[in-house]
């Protein structure tokens, strides 16, 4: 997909980043992802013990976690067509910047990686998307990381049914919204949280808040969580092509430039599970992977306005 730049807008008089992403295909961890753990093992060590060792469960209870919540993972180590179309806004340099091509359970899984063998989103080769956000409701508790429960999704689930069933029983430590659409084009949010049985919306789409009156309205206000979610039910009811949903996302407000922040937009992400495609797009770039991409590079210039 080429998307023509909006020439319209002034340029942007803000400093410009550079940002490198990296494509891996791997069946199973082997020596790229072994170059990715080496390169941020440090940091996440860092980032792990911050509140102190007391603070995070050791080894065996994290073993004991998996093997009886996700025992598959354990063992192993908005449109008609169906379609999931995200942007990602987050702080530049906690980006992992790795899209991988797995297949960890024997099941090909593609996405774009977090936390090592965490996803933000992805797809897998039955036809099932997902992709999460920040839920809104502050705090944390003892559950998963919802990048492992992204990739775990990927790993066994192959219907809508199969998601709801997976986010009943696995605990997770904060709140999200997660968008999942299956390969009939049937879709749905879930907003989950630690210590509250989950909810599952028909709405296919998620910002910041829970529902569509924010818990914490400041919170919301701060991210623009409401006037997107408007401007997103606003586009759907308008049954726009690909082209003219794809082109909202890379304009404000869908996309933010607030880099300096840590909320400007990292990329835009258009799955197509059916076909095994996504699309990393930016307003003047885009770059395709698939199941079966090579390694490969693809820098970008990331602008504030």
């Amino acid at each position: 997909m080429t998307l023509e730049p909006d020439t319209s807008q002034a340029a942007p008089s803000g400093p410009v980043h550079s940002m490198t992403l990296y494509g891996i295909r791997e069946e199973h961890p082997g020596p790229r992802w072994q170059a990715l753990h080496d390169a941020t093992r440090d940091a996440y060590h860092r980032w792990y013990l911050s509140e102190g060792a007391a603070a995070r469960p050791d080894l065996p209870t994290c073993h004991r976690m998996l093997m009886s919540h996700m025992p598959e993972l354990a063992a192993d180590g908005i449109s008609r067509a169906p379609l999931l179309v995200r942007n990602y806004d987050y702080g530049l340099d906690l980006f992992e910047r790795v899209v991988y091509s797995s297949a960890f359970t024997g099941r090909r899984v593609l996405g774009t990686g977090d936390c090592l063998w965490g996803l933000l989103d992805g797809m897998n080769d039955v036809g099932l998307a997902v992709s999460l956000a920040f839920g809104g409701r502050p705090g944390s508790s003892p559950g998963f990381g919802i990048p492992l429960v992204v990739r775990y999704l990927l790993e066994v689930a192959t219907s809508l049914g199969d998601v709801r069933s997976v986010l009943r029983r696995v605990p997770v430590n904060m709140s999200y919204n997660l968008t999942v659409v299956d390969g009939s084009g049937e879709g749905l949010t879930a907003f989950v949280a630690p210590d509250t049985a989950p909810e599952f919306s028909a709405a296919r789409v998620a910002t910041n808040h829970r529902g569509t009156v924010p818990e914490y309205p400041e919170r919301a206000q701060s991210l623009r969580s409401v006037e997107r979610q408007r401007l997103l039910l606003s586009l759907l009811d308008s049954d726009p092509d690909i082209t003219g949903l794809t082109s909202a996302f890379l304009r404000p407000p869908l996309r933010s430039t607030e880099y300096g922040r840590a909320f400007g937009t990292l990329y835009t992400a258009v799955y197509r599970p059916n076909d095994g495609v996504v699309d990393y797009l930016w307003p003047d770039d885009s770059w395709r992977r698939t199941f079966d991409s090579v390694d490969a590079t693809k820098t970008v210039i990331l602008k504030e306005s």
